[in-house]
């Protein structure tokens, strides 16, 4: 192996490392996220949270100089991807006080197709027949998963997969975000969009006790999503995306133990199977889409 070979081989399992850990994070974070639905409301949750996430994020936009220069984030696509991850939020706190956490993982796994669909709708991007036949074996897996006419069906898996049109919406405009505007001021932004809507809906859903546990839990759950969120920035930044990012169905498993560990959730065979599908189809997914990109690459 040539020296760019071996330090491509060392970024990409770096990389990979990163990944996993800021799936392990985003499903601690989920994790925490459940224990609070017990004893108070979407909304509320939202709130606390994102004050707490937004206080770490301003903390690091400081440091890093992030927020000396805000005229950019103006732009019209901050504030789309802004509300569109307002709604994902709601819609899927809101499911997972419901679903296990497995399910509610294995479900949102969806999301890399509903990209892509999106993308060859709304960007004009070439979707191939491959990519195609995968996106719908991939929606028979989330079928499965549902099981819409079996006893096994849940109706807030549907918000969850609301949840999912919302993250596709987010992730495509984040695609025709101006290069100038960081990804910490955009977070920051949404972090606090996210927890001044909760603070809103409030009045709607009522204002329940919080314990010493609760502000435990919770600081838990920032710390976990805003480490989540920078390493998920350096392993994309590190290696090749078409390696590391089917690293991201890590997350299904971390999902899978915790409710196992916490709640005692035993996933039956069609979540399981349906999960394989999702999985296996999303990742051929994303490996197609890299070569696309890289032989676009090539040709330009």
């Amino acid at each position: 192996m040539s020296s760019t070979g071996a330090l491509l081989a060392g970024e990409n399992a770096r990389a990979s490392l990163l990944m996993t850990g800021a799936m392990a994070c985003f499903s601690l974070n989920d994790l925490m996220v459940k224990l609070l639905s017990a004893s108070m409301e979407a909304p509320q949750i939202m709130a606390l949270r994102g004050l707490l996430v937004s206080s770490l994020l301003i903390a690091l936009a400081l440091h890093r100089g992030a927020l000396r220069s805000l005229g950019a984030l103006r732009h019209r696509t901050v504030f789309l991807r802004t509300l569109a991850d307002i709604l994902t939020t709601v819609s899927y706190i809101s499911a997972l006080k419901h679903l296990p956490l497995g399910n509610a993982s294995a479900i949102f796994q969806a999301l890399p197709f509903t990209i892509t669909i999106g993308a060859a709708l709304f960007l004009g991007e070439s979707v191939g027949w491959r990519r195609w036949a995968a996106i719908a074996v991939g929606f028979v897996g989330v079928l499965v998963i549902l099981r819409p006419t079996g006893d096994g069906f849940n109706t807030y898996a549907l918000w969850v997969l609301v949840s999912v049109v919302f993250a596709a919406m987010r992730d495509l405009v984040t695609r025709r975000m101006p290069t100038t505007i960081s990804s910490l001021q955009v977070a920051t932004v949404t972090s606090i969009a996210v927890a001044l809507t909760g603070l809103t809906m409030l009045p709607a859903v009522g204002w329940a006790p919080v314990t010493a546990l609760n502000w435990l839990t919770l600081l838990f759950a920032a710390f976990a999503i805003g480490t989540g969120y920078i390493l998920i920035v350096a392993s994309m930044r590190v290696g090749d995306m078409s390696f590391v990012a089917p690293f991201r169905y890590t997350i299904l498993l971390f999902a899978m133990l915790l409710g196992a560990l916490v709640f005692g959730e035993r996933p039956d065979a069609f979540e399981l199977l349906g999960s394989a599908i999702v999985v296996a189809s999303g990742a051929y997914t994303i490996h197609r889409e890299g070569l696309s990109r890289r032989a676009l690459k090539e040709a330009a």
